[in-house]
């Protein structure tokens, strides 16, 4: 298990150099803009090199997933949408179009979906019946968006993705389901290289972005995971209220950021400067310090989630725990401006806003 794992690591580290002189020379590269405040053009090759290490394990190790070529399929077809959209900044209608096919593929061809959203009323469990198929879609699409959208500082992304898989590699492992959990180690393996790079503990010279290749596959396969592990209609694995603990920052902050774009009259996928991450800049932490606290509150919602799902808490106040949470966090952001302007007057920081 640890050569296997070394050698999953060591594949990731090598692609990861390879595919840098690869995009440097292609130009899939990232450069600074309004919204965008590194220095020079950097790689946008990190969801690419994860995809590479992981796909070379699912070949060699097909059974380790149910209908693991339809899952090598779409994280293809993912991987190359992304790139064109990190090369030519495609329109947003053609990611949700070909998000919603990969839906639909993984409904009909890996039977994964959303039926059962489980008993979060006390009044037995609930069952979507023919509204599955559309809320089903809804939810793939809104995971991949989730996770691309908060990949806006450094660590962030890999962070909340180790988070997340790491929580589920816990439940699947109680659960006996050895091959899955060894599956989520595997992906924080191949993720760990690039972390490294995208904080330049390797040097600045090496930095690489994950680019919206990478972010698109986290989200998709966060969700196959979590749809495969929640639906089975023999024995569900954890139940689907957890599901929402493992994902709660980049959901709540996706759902958030969203409504407050629709009430002020513009596209929900306009890109802004006003994600969680930029909020705590606005309040004076340095970036690493921000991704330390987004990762620890992304931990402990995950920690409710395991803790809930062991102990058997139940559903409906699991439910409601989470959304006294989001709507908590939602007020919050409605009166974002406010707040981070009496924390820096208490601070005594500047008003400029980084």
């Amino acid at each position: 298990m640890l050569l296997e794992l070394s050698f999953v690591g060591f594949f990731s580290f090598t692609s990861l150099f390879l595919m840098r002189k690869v995009a440097k020379a292609v130009g899939l590269v990232d450069k600074p803009n309004e919204r965008k405040l590194h220095n020079g053009a950097i790689p946008l090759v990190g969801g690419i090199s994860i995809s590479l290490s992981i796909s070379q394990y699912l070949v060699t190790h097909p059974n380790v997933i149910p209908h693991s070529q339809v899952f090598l399929a779409s994280i293809a077809a993912l991987i190359v949408i992304g790139a064109l959209d990190d090369k030519f900044d495609i329109s947003f209608k053609i990611r949700l179009i070909v998000q919603a096919i990969l839906s639909i593929c993984m409904m009909y061809f890996a039977d994964l979906r959303l039926e059962n959203i489980g008993n979060l009323f006390g009044l037995g469990d609930l069952h979507l019946g023919f509204l599955s198929p559309v809320i089903t879609i809804l939810a793939v699409i809104g995971a991949i968006n989730a996770f691309n959208m908060v990949d806006g500082i450094d660590g962030l992304l890999g962070g909340l993705a180790i988070v997340t898989l790491g929580a589920i590699a816990i439940l699947l492992k109680v659960d006996s389901q050895h091959g899955l959990a060894y599956l989520c180690v595997v992906f924080i393996v191949a993720i760990i290289p690039y972390i490294l790079m995208n904080l330049g503990i390797l040097g600045r010279e090496r930095k690489v972005f994950m680019g919206d290749a990478g972010s698109m596959m986290i989200g998709f396969t966060v969700i196959w995971l979590l749809l495969g592990a929640s639906q089975d209609p023999s024995e569900s694995l954890m139940r689907p209220i957890t599901a929402l603990w493992l994902i709660a920052v980049p959901l709540m902050d996706m759902a958030a950021i969203m409504f407050r774009r629709v009430r002020r009259g513009v596209s929900p996928f306009k890109p802004d400067r006003e994600h969680l991450h930029h909020i705590f800049q606005r309040l004076g932490f340095t970036p690493r310090q921000t991704l330390a606290i987004i990762c620890a509150i992304a931990s402990s919602f995950a920690g409710v989630g395991i803790y809930g799902e062991l102990l058997k808490v139940p559903e409906s106040t699991m439910f409601i725990l989470f959304l006294g949470c989001f709507a908590s966090y939602t007020v919050a952001m409605s009166y974002v401006w406010r707040i981070t302007s009496w924390v820096r007057r208490y601070r005594n920081l500047p008003e400029k806003v980084y």
